[in-house]
């Protein structure tokens, strides 16, 4: 996350200027308050200029509420286009949860920050889509993943990452890490990976799954670096790559990719936080033949403001087409990124839009 402040439009006479020329670069820099009729608005709202006098400025919306002001109804300020940064007070929150050797309390973050702990985290959780407990959590393990790759011993590891005991850290953490502490440690050493790359119209792509289903989805230029790719993925797991039961079901992979509406009736084995997994659930209920915007899948998933968080979700999506990305698209319509490159997200939903497979 990046906690730089931009200093544009940073001093009051700078944002009323920009009220004034109703100014789009300020779109999403600040918000404007007017005490007079309790309402909050963007600064490029067409709404009536008000009183300078009466001006009160937010840097977020949810600060404006807070302070008991009510939304514009004419520019709708909580929509999508509207702040895009973090409150300051959440940023220095995930700071200290980021710094803190052990997890703090939700009464210590809250009074940390100068918020009661009921609206701090309400607007933790409306902001980036998880409660601090599980931002917490998600720490945690990363924390714990850099001890192992570091060669730390799992128990050292365990304990330096926060975890109060091994059991705890047992617990909680294998779906995330996809495995036990000590299987990551040994670059999941002895874990079994049937793999085998085919040819699809959208090039070469390679399917991996373990004992539990499918874990690996991916679009490639060449056999060669999508087997690289798995293997820095899985440095020491047993690549079974010559399984002629296995064949079958990258057969069925290959037919889905084909024609999406028809369904993938295979297992997944699918590994990430708490958030991503909310995101990608999110992200197989959009029928095929549809898109949903980034903004759109925020509001699904009940976190309105965390629309980068739900890109970069996106972004780290293992499994292409089955967990269907290429349906976000950006707010103005346009396809935006994909992990594959975006002539395959083209290819895809365009395919899809002119039902090409149906039937």
């Amino acid at each position: 996350m990046n906690h730089s402040r931009d200093t544009t439009f940073a001093t009051d006479e700078e944002r009323w200027n920009a009220v004034i020329r109703r100014d789009r670069q300020a779109d999403g820099k600040f918000i404007y308050a007017v005490r007079t009729t309790g309402v909050y608005c963007r600064p490029p709202c067409a709404s009536r200029r008000p009183n300078r006098g009466n001006v009160v400025y937010f840097e977020t919306y949810e600060e404006a509420e807070q302070a008991g002001y009510r939304a514009c109804r004419k520019c709708r300020p909580t929509g999508a286009s509207g702040p895009s940064q973090p409150p300051s007070a959440i940023i220095r929150a995930c700071r200290l949860i980021e710094e803190a050797e052990e997890p703090p309390t939700l009464e210590e973050l809250a009074g940390a920050v100068g918020l009661s702990s009921y609206y701090f985290h309400r607007l933790f959780k409306k902001v980036l889509g998880v409660t601090p407990k599980g931002f917490a959590a998600a720490q945690r393990v990363r924390r714990l993943q850099e001890g192992l790759l570091q060669g730390r011993a799992v128990t050292e590891a365990i304990y330096d990452a926060g975890f109060a005991s091994s059991s705890r850290c047992y617990e909680g953490v294998g779906e995330m890490l996809g495995m036990t502490p000590s299987k990551y440690k040994k670059g999941a050493a002895g874990l079994k990976i049937r793999c085998a790359v085919a040819k699809s119209y959208l090039g070469w792509v390679l399917v991996a799954a373990t004992e539990r289903g499918i874990c690996v989805i991916e679009f490639g230029d060449t056999p060669e670096k999508l087997r690289e790719r798995l293997f820095a993925r899985f440095p020491k797991a047993i690549l079974l790559d010559d399984d002629r039961d296995f064949a079958a079901w990258v057969a069925q992979v290959v037919t889905f990719i084909e024609a999406p509406s028809r369904g993938l009736d295979l297992p997944l084995d699918i590994h990430g936080t708490a958030f991503q997994q909310r995101v990608w659930r999110a992200l197989q209920a959009i029928p095929s033949g549809s898109t949903a915007t980034y903004a759109e899948v925020a509001r699904r998933i009940g976190s309105p403001t965390a629309v980068r968080a739900v890109a970069g979700a996106c972004a780290s999506n293992p499994i292409a087409v089955a967990i269907p990305c290429h349906r976000v698209v950006r707010g103005d319509g346009k396809l935006g990124g994909y992990r594959w490159g975006a002539e395959r997200k083209r290819a895809l939903t365009a395919r899809e839009a002119a039902g090409a497979d149906k039937g």
